[in-house]
This record gives C-alpha cells, structure tokens and sequence, in this order.
C-alpha cells in the first residue's frame, strides 16, 4: 500500500516531539482518496458498534442499521443467539428488510417474494422447480457478517474474518465500558427510542469534539448560564485528566458541577431522591468495591472506540456512532443508556437530561454542528491554510504523571490521529520547520 500524503509530497501529519507541534493536514477532513482509504482501511478492519443486546431482548427481536456503508439486519433469532447479517436478498440484492424494527422469524423479499429464516437459512423459494442444474438452497443462505463478539452486553461486528479479537482491540478501553456496565445491578439497557441527525461536516470532526474540553465553556455559553442559574459553580470551569488508552481509543473524565443520575445529589432533586442515592451507591460499593464505584459514582467520563464509537457519561448516558457517508458528510445515531430497574422519576431525569444537552435540539449539540459545519466550509481554503493544531499539551506529554494530564491537553486527540494515519499509512514527519510554517502562515 502506497504511502498517502498532501500536495507537494508535505506529510499528513506533523507529530514532532521536540518542537511539542504536531498538527493535521486539512485535506484529511476533504480529499476523497483519503475517504476511500480509511473505508477500505479502517472501517473494513476495525471493530464497530452494532447496538446492545437490549435491544434485541427476546427472541425474534430485530433492528435494521447502516455501518460502515453496508445495511445490516441486527437480531435475534428463535434460538435466541444474536446475529447480524447484510440486509440484502442474496437471490437479486434487493433490499431485504425495509423495516427499522420488529419481531419475525421469517424475512420476506418483496421483490421476488423469496423468504429466510432469522438463522439466515432459505425458508422458502416461489416457484423453486424452475431453478434448474447447480441451483442448491444453502448458496442463497443470507450473508453473515465475518465477526460479531459482545462485551458487556454491546454487541460489535468487524468486517475483517482475521482481526484479533474484540477484547484485545478493546484494551484498555474495555475498563471504561465497565465503569459504564457497573452501574445497574440488574444491568444496563437501552432506553426506547433513537436520535438520528446529520452534519455536513468530516466525521473526524465529532471525534475530536467528544474528547475536547478546550471547547466547552467557550462554545457553550447558554448551557453554563443555564447552570448557573441552578446554582451549580462552574468559576473553574471543567477540569479532569485526559487519557491516551492505546489503538487510538481514549477517555476524558471529571467531576462537574452537576448532579450525576449514578449517586451525585442535588438538593432541588429532594430528600427521597437522596435517600435512593446514598442506597444505590452502597450497592454499588458492595458490587465492585469502593475504588471503581468512586469513579463510577463521582466521575464523569467521555470514553472514545476507535474509529466512531463515543460514549458521554456526563449529565445522561449517551452512546452515539459515528457514521461517515462522503468526505464532508455525517451521519450520527445516538441512545440513552440507563440502568434496568431504574425509578419510573430518576428515568424522566435522565431523559430530560439527554434531550437539553446532548439531544439533537439541545444546549450542546446544535452549537457543535455549527462549528463542525463551518469548520468543513473553511476547509475549502486548505491550499492557503493547511493546517490544523492539535499541540497544547505536548511539551513533557511522555513524562507528565497521569494524574496531571489536564483533559484541555490535545493528548487523546494525537492518539487518535496517530493511530488513523497508522492505518491508512499517511505519512508523517517528526520534524518541522516552525520558521517555515509561520512565513507561510503569514503569507
């Protein structure tokens, strides 16, 4: 594979330690042969979300999804394994499931009314005795994708038969989907309902967003005059730490001036509200010890999975992902992730939570699709400037205790583009010429 760079044979990335720059070259967020690579190189070999086992929670059970530019039946079949398989009839490609969600063992064709079990075999052939010669059932049987594993009931699917497997990918982000899974005792499921909105913007552009901390309370003004009217603290700003995991996935965490669903109180939620709490905390502590329910109770944590998988423990639990569908267009379908059981109130909380920040309409999200889409817009000026800056933080990034990586340092965001131009091999350079850069800058 041939080694991708910008015009003028200039690196696509600038990561020099010594100097502390390392910088993106915006062709990354507009070029369609770099589009074209990270489909075949990343989303071809990487491990991406395909949902929750609770959402396919009895047998029958199916949702129809889009990853990585393929339409996918997500189900549960009458034996109650989960299977995923490509939503397409393997007699003439016509699409086989135009339904987003239901309960069937049987899949009918509506073009030539063909029909499949939810264990992919033909069930039924319309006029099968003129199929003549090597005509045999099992080479029509619905195709399987390559790899479907689950970790704590989320349910991934890779494209690749010779990836390694999902916990090794995974690493040492698996941690922080259990700090997520740890909060129900009875376990976690997906709340009913999906949000589902576009940007016209690079999907990179809402990865490095997630991790960003830089942002929050310049961009975000309303929602923290909102707070303030709450009577919440937010002079410091948010603080937290900011962490490289390996594999380009990271995590940003902290504790905010906010109430927490988990077992951070606040008075206006009342003393019932605080007796249930304090009860769920002590469960917690006695599940998985005081060490993890302290971050699983106290923190708040942005985690992100490479390639297009984030999820925002942060005033609800958000899993949201990521699809990219041109170079400068995104499509991104996000749930609320909640703890089984959980009190018919503390539910509506959560939800009403999930809805005014990160909901498609809320505080947060539509000033993010804003800056995603005139960033994309700016990008058309990339030959005059052609770079972006990911450089705060880097000086003293490999020493600096983990505990002082401050989560406004752009460290997780160099492991993601690390690990992005790894795979598509993009070029990069471990030196730069800052003279260089500011004379062209100026010019």
């Amino acid at each position: 594979m041939s080694e991708l760079s910008s015009p003028g044979g200039q690196p696509l990335i600038i990561d020099d330690a010594k100097e502390g720059v390392f910088r993106v070259h915006r062709l990354a967020y507009t070029s369609d042969e770099l589009f074209e690579r990270e489909q075949r190189e990343i989303y071809d070999h990487c491990w991406l979300l395909l949902g929750h086992e609770s959402e396919i929670s009895q047998p029958g059970d199916f949702k129809t999804r889009t990853i990585a530019l393929r339409p996918i039946i997500f189900c549960r079949d009458d034996a109650g394994e989960v299977r995923a398989f490509i939503n397409s009839c393997p007699h003439r490609g016509a699409e086989l499931c135009r339904e987003i969600e239901g309960n069937r063992s049987i899949f009918h064709c509506m073009y030539h009314s063909w029909t499949f079990k939810n264990t992919g075999e033909v069930h039924t052939v319309r006029a099968e005795d003129g199929f003549t010669g090597g005509f045999r059932r099992e080479d029509f049987s619905l195709k399987e994708v390559p790899r479907i594993e689950i970790y704590r009931d989320f349910v991934f699917i890779c494209f690749d038969p010779d990836a390694p497997d999902l916990v090794t990918y995974l690493g040492n982000v698996a941690r922080y989907i259990d700090f997520l899974a740890d909060q129900g005792g009875d376990g976690m499921e997906i709340v009913e309902g999906t949000q589902l909105y576009a940007a016209r913007a690079n999907w990179k552009l809402q990865m490095e967003n997630v991790i960003d901390f830089y942002h929050t309370v310049p961009l975000h003004t309303s929602y923290f005059r909102f707070l303030e009217g709450t009577g919440a603290d937010i002079s410091g700003g948010v603080g937290g730490a900011g962490y490289d995991l390996g594999n380009g996935h990271s995590a940003v965490h902290f504790k905010a001036p906010w109430g927490r669903p988990v077992a951070r109180w606040e008075p206006r939620w009342g003393e019932v509200e605080k007796v249930r709490l304090e009860a769920l905390r002590a469960d917690i502590e006695a599940r998985i010890g005081p060490e993890r329910a302290e971050m699983v109770c106290d923190w708040d944590c942005n985690i992100l999975v490479f390639p297009n998988l984030t999820v925002a423990d942060v005033v609800a639990l958000v899993v949201r992902v990521v699809n990219p569908i041109t170079p400068d267009m995104m499509e991104i379908t996000q749930w609320c992730l909640a703890p089984k059981g959980e009190p018919e109130e503390a539910r509506a909380r959560r939800l009403h939570a999930f809805n005014t920040f990160l909901g498609p309409g809320g505080f947060a999200t539509p000033d993010d699709i804003e800056v995603f889409e005139g960033s994309q817009r700016a990008f058309g000026a990339h030959r005059e400037l052609p770079w972006s800056d990911f450089s705060r933080g880097y000086y003293g990034e490999a020493t600096r205790p983990e505990a002082e990586v401050q989560s406004d340092y752009e460290g997780q965001h160099r492991a993601f583009y690390r690990e992005w131009a790894r795979r598509i091999n993009g070029r990069i350079s471990d030196r730069v010429d800052l003279a260089a850069l500011r004379e062209a800058a100026a010019e």
